[in-house]
């Protein structure tokens, strides 16, 4: 629908009001190493701002340039291991050393580099044609001749006049000089900085907001003189030199680039930072590096197998170095058709040593193939294709949102199926951050009669521990909800209570004190009414869900916001005389905003009675100590109420009044100014400081009471990611009571739960807080601390005994101290044996710090989840972090590994496409290693059995081909769709994810079987081939095999046997797997048929060996048919027998899922992964026998 927005100027409203002062300014600040910029604005023919040379507006995000990207990209590829191993080999093919030719190896090499960089050039070319479409776009560029003309983004330069028009993005950091409003307001959109959708409104200087066309900058010259260019997107110093008058330069004179302008027409700008310098470039930070466990023990399997290369390639060399000493003994050559006497230095018996050295490099060369060349980028490929179906998973599609879930980074895909700790934020991940005014306490009487999720908890503990109680606030909810429905809903207001709905307020006792809390609510915020032209329905733009909530509660009480200018709110109030409804306007004279660290917004106002009010709304945790001592007659009810608000799972905030004298405020004005007009390094501390002093000796009116709903699924989500052995800590900034019935709502704590509480809430330490003594207060507080931790560990190793399960609740003035050096880990240690955490009060700071606790501490994964720019820090500490695309912006998607727009959908992705990932990695590379070890080992045997001569047995081709097209594709289709259950298995049996937690698939046991599966096979294969076709007529007219038979038999054995021994590992067959299976088998043979045709000066000895001699030959069916079989038989004969007598948890799922829910299981809030698998593994051999 249309909408209009109300005449609205700003230009004294807030505390960033431009108003001219007689005293000096302070300016010590400029000039000084940080504050050096210098912008010369609208003056082109300055001698002095060309010699400045700042750079152009041009931007680049592209990772590499057309001069550097072959050598960048090149060194990128060789900080891998395996990859400088393969580059040292390639150039030493060169050599004689080379039991190969030169070109056998550079070919697999380059394909599998040359892929790895055509992915990142691609990759870099889409950044680079984004830029390129950034670079050019238009804006209009104040000029020589007096008048806009359109110009480039990339050829703006610092100190050019611009003109923005409506919807149209900021092409470099700007100064606001006006708009097409008259006080030179206009609205911001910040997305693409910090994600946020919510309006931000900015205010030029008033000496500025005249210049409003094109005519009115003909004269127009300034000076700037700022700080230099920084990533501080929230704050700004500076000064304007203009008509030879200092004016103060805040944040809300700068528009940043990127950011979009809305709502306003046009604006006009000085461009201040351009290109790089621009404070969203500065932020282009590459985000922390972050490597998967596997990826980082899979550096440390390489260097075991390379140390099993040296080794082998050791062996074989002494070996060598005797054999060729042995050749020359008494003058004679004992091998003389070797020719011994006419060799060169790399066979010359006289010289057996430096021969063996030189066989030892050849060696290195030939055993090569232990290390899988193509590795790398089939995890690349297949880890890009796991992040595409977590993309698509419909299940995790928010439809009200149309969100889907988001892989932002495809490096820990693995990871999700490892995770030990999660470490949740509550409001927005949790909760809905949709809010709703649910109760109040006005005057010490409370008011709302509805009920929350946490109150229906509450009563469900209630009523477990007193079984004959028969009451609950359920059936009043089914109540409520009844008088609910009856009623047209308004969104963001639930609140229920005839007392002072509908104009019954004025009946009340204390009238007067509702009407003074309902005006507060009305006037104390910076919404902005937005009116239907439609309808004459007026709603609000808040910076915040709460303020929305808070002026459309007073709206419904009969105090209706409905219009706002430069320095007055206007209401439409019920009259409590008459009962009428009459206008009322308040003069706005300052907003004191809200900030984390103060807690608290004021609003400064003066009424039609001439009265000049403080009106003040914040946490309660700051506002009791500012009250006057006059000013306490309800302190005690409204206390208890909070508490019991807290206990529900409400939001709490006090309302407060004062009424300032004439006096009073001018000097508070005088003071306040100065400190907000200071362009100094402690301007935020004097502004600070002359808020806190009038922010003094308050009148309490009462309380607020906002409920933030859970979101769908979070009770469930948490008992499903907690039956699979998941650790769940919540750290959240709200009150301890609050956030322990949040607990219980969403089943973080759970009936029959111990609470180990750690708090500084004791009268002691309060009794020191009053005398102030700080030394005295840190002592106790530290000592109170560790000797509450040692309690809770002799708690908890108590209850082990009873198997009971604990949760730890801290408070954040305790955990500052829990966190300090000597308690760090005994709170660690604690917390590791409680079920679940909860960090109350914690500030974001803290966040960060718990989360690297616990993942340095547990050197297990963790993972942190959250919604607002408060987690980001957390979620960049953590191993995964996953960001909720919520209603506080983006910034913590941003931040984040992975998005998600539900907190449920955490379950989905840990538990089903975390689990498959995990195990499919972990396959894949156990397999990469297994099909290396079966195929480099023959080399081995075959070396040996031709007396270590460094001779390869297969022909060059054969070799470079292996890992490449023969065994490669099959590998691939194992890390994309295998399964060991599915979906709905996984997350009926949640003990199943404790494979991946206890690192089941991927330890070092199982890696070496891996190995040692492929050296028997290598072993089988080799034997049996030999004795079966070497001894024997093998052609039809009676001769035998020859080294080029041998080697097209042996490496037709080890195609077949590492592509069956595939087919036997899968679980979960597609017809995907039978293409690339079978078809690798089969290209073998074509490729073997194709490459024999061709004359043997290229194909050598593979000329025509499969069409003349083993095609036609039934030996060499039968032999591959023989060997591949016994090669097979000792991994069958290993997984029957361990899936009968040992099997892992998802052997018995396979086999007993389906019968019923009999064996399901879970681990719970207590108990040992280990140990259910190990009681559900008795339980099934009891069955059998």
């Amino acid at each position: 629908m249309p909408r209009r927005r109300k005449g609205i100027q700003f230009s004294r409203i807030y505390t960033f009001s431009c108003i001219r002062s007689s005293f000096k300014e302070d300016y010590s600040q400029i000039g000084q190493s940080g504050y050096s910029r210098i912008v010369y604005c609208n003056d082109y023919e300055n001698p002095q701002a060309a010699s400045l040379n700042y750079g152009k507006n041009y931007v680049s995000t592209t990772k590499y340039t057309m001069a550097n990207f072959i050598p960048k990209s090149l060194f990128e590829q060789f900080r891998r291991v395996a990859n400088v191993y393969f580059i040292v080999v390639a150039c030493v093919s060169f050599s004689p050393l080379a039991p190969y030719r030169a070109v056998s190896v550079v070919v697999p090499l380059t394909i599998v580099i040359g892929a790895t960089m055509a992915k990142e050039a691609v990759e870099d070319w889409r950044r680079k044609k984004q830029d390129i479409e950034v670079n050019n776009r238009k804006v209009k560029v104040y000029g020589n001749n007096h008048a806009f003309h359109q110009t480039k983004w990339k050829e703006l330069r610092v100190g050019d006049l611009v003109k923005v028009e409506k919807d149209e993005f900021f092409p470099a950091d700007l100064l606001l000089l006006s708009s097409s409003y008259d006080d030179g307001i206009c609205y911001v959109e910040t997305m693409n900085l910090d994600g946020e959708t919510n309006l931000k409104l900015k205010q030029g200087l008033g000496v500025t907001s005249a210049l409003r066309d094109e005519s009115s900058f003909h004269q127009f010259k300034a000076l700037i003189k700022c700080e230099d260019p920084n990533e501080h997107l929230y704050s700004f110093i500076g000064s304007l030199n203009y008509d030879e008058i200092h004016h103060p330069l805040s944040p809300q004179q700068i528009l940043l680039r990127d950011s979009k302008l809305r709502n306003t027409d046009y604006i006009y700008g000085v461009v201040i930072f351009t290109g790089h310098d621009t404070k969203v470039m500065q932020n282009a930070t590459d985000p922390p590096s972050k490597r998967s466990n596997i990826e980082r023990k899979m550096d440390k399997i390489i260097y075991v197998l390379f140390s099993i290369l040296v080794f082998i390639a050791s062996v074989g060399s002494v070996f060598f170095g005797f054999r060729t000493k042995e050749d020359f003994s008494n003058g004679r050559f004992k091998r003389w058709y070797l020719r011994p006497d006419d060799s060169t230095a790399l066979f010359d018996p006289r010289k057996a040593a430096l021969a063996a050295f030189f066989h030892f490099l050849t060696c290195l060369m030939l055993y090569g193939y232990f290390i899988p060349i193509s590795l790398y980028v089939s995890i690349e490929i297949v880890k890009v294709i796991q992040s595409i179906f977590i993309n698509c998973d419909q299940e995790m599609y928010f439809e009200e949102a149309d969100k889907p879930a988001q892989a932002r980074t495809s490096n820990l895909n693995e990871e999700l199926g490892q995770v030990h700790t999660i470490l949740s934020d509550k409001t927005g991940t949790l909760t809905c951050n949709s809010m709703e005014f649910l109760k109040c306490s006005i005057a010490g009487i409370a008011y709302g009669r509805g009920i929350t999720i946490e109150e229906d908890a509450m009563a469900r503990r209630i009523k477990d521990d007193k079984p004959g109680l028969q009451d609950s606030p359920s059936h009043i909810r089914e109540h409520i909800n009844e008088l609910v429905d009856s009623r047209t809903p308004i969104k963001g207001f639930n609140f229920r209570d005839e007392r002072i709905m509908n104009g019954q307020w004025v009946n009340e006792p204390q009238s007067d004190v509702i009407q003074k809390f309902s005006r507060v609510l009305a006037l104390c915020h910076t919404a902005i009414p937005e009116v239907d032209n439609e309808s004459g329905e007026i709603s609000y733009e808040a910076e915040s869900p709460d303020e929305a909530v808070f002026v459309i509660a007073a709206k419904v009480l009969g105090f209706e916001f409905y219009k706002r200018t430069q320095t007055s709110i206007s209401l439409h109030e019920l009259d409590s005389n008459t009962g009428s409804r009459v206008d009322r306007s308040y003069k706005l004279l300052h907003v004191l905003e809200f900030s984390s660290s103060r807690k608290r917004m004021s609003v400064i106002v003066r009424n039609e009675e001439n009265q000049l009010l403080l009106l003040c709304k914040g946490a309660d945790s700051v506002m009791f100590e500012r009250l006057a001592e006059d000013g306490r007659m309800f302190e005690a009810k409204t206390k208890d109420h909070i508490s019991e608000y807290a206990e529900a799972g409400l939001r709490t905030l006090v309302i407060a009044y004062r009424e300032l004298g004439e006096e009073e405020y001018r000097i508070w004005q005088e003071e306040f100014l100065k400190a907000k007009n200071s362009v100094s390094a402690d301007r935020d501390s004097m502004v600070d400081a002359a808020t806190d002093r009038i922010e003094r000796g308050l009148i309490l009116l009462g309380a607020t009471a906002v409920e933030d709903k859970l979101q769908k699924g979070v009770p469930e989500c948490i008992e499903k990611l907690a039956h699979a052995g998941i650790k769940i800590w919540v750290l959240t900034g709200d009150k301890m009571e609050t956030a322990v019935n949040i607990g219980y709502a969403c089943s973080l704590l759970r009936q029959g739960m111990k609470q180990i509480v750690i708090t500084l809430d004791s009268p002691e330490i309060n009794a020191l807080e009053k005398e102030g003594d700080k030394e005295a207060i840190a002592k106790a507080s530290h000592e109170s601390i560790a000797k509450q931790i040692h309690e809770g560990k002799s708690q908890v190793s108590s209850g082990k005994e009873s198997s009971v399960a604990f949760a730890l609740v801290i408070d954040g003035n305790s955990l500052a101290f829990a966190l300090m050096g000597n308690l760090e880990s005994l709170f660690l240690d604690l917390a590791i044996d409680c079920a679940s955490v909860i960090c109350c009060r914690s500030s974001p700071k803290q966040k960060a710090l718990v989360t690297r606790l616990v993942k340095m501490g547990t050197r297990k994964t963790t993972l942190a989840i959250g919604d607002g720019a408060n987690d980001v820090g957390m979620l960049q500490e953590a191993d995964i972090g996953v960001g909720i695309s919520g209603v506080e912006g983006m910034q913590a998607v941003m931040s984040s590994d992975f998005a998600i727009s539900q907190f449920c959908f955490l379950e989905r992705l840990l538990l089903v496409h975390g689990h498959w990932c995990y195990r499919r990695i972990a396959m894949m590379v156990c397999y990469f290693f297994y099909k290396n070890m079966t195929f480099g080992f023959t080399l081995f045997c075959f070396e040996a059995y031709t007396s270590f001569s460094g001779q390869p047995a297969y022909n060059d081709w054969y070799m470079s081909f292996y890992n490449v097209f023969f065994t490669s594709l099959p590998v691939i289709a194992l890390g994309v769709f295998e399964q060991d259950v599915s979906a709905r298995l996984c997350l009926q049996f949640p003990l199943l994810y404790q494979e991946g937690v206890q690192n089941v698939l991927f330890r070092w046991l199982r890696i070496f079987a891996w190995i040692f599966n492929g050296v028997c096979s290598s072993v089988i294969i080799f034997f049996f081939t030999t004795h079966s076709i070497l001894h024997q007529a093998f052609r039809g007219d009676g001769r035998v095999a020859g080294s080029e038979v041998l080697a097209v038999t042996m490496y037709t054995c080890v195609v077949w046997t590492v592509n069956c021994q595939m087919a036997l590992s899968l679980n979960y067959f597609t017809w995907v797997h039978h293409i690339l299976i079978w078809g690798s088998i089969l290209f073998w043979y074509i490729f073997l048929a194709i490459y024999g045709s061709i004359p043997p000066t290229i194909s050598t000895s593979a000329y025509k060996v499969l069409v003349e001699a083993c095609g036609s030959s039934p030996l060499y069916w039968l032999s591959t048919l023989l060997v591949v079989v016994s090669a097979l038989v000792p991994f069958v004969s290993y997984s029957a027998f361990q899936t009968r007598f040992f099997p892992m948890y998802h052997n018995i799922i396979q086999r007993q899922g389906l019968k019923g829910s009999a064996l399901r299981a879970s681990v719970g809030f207590s108990g040992s992964g280990k140990a259910k698998i190990r009681h559900l593994k008795e339980k099934l051999w009891n069955r059998r026998s």
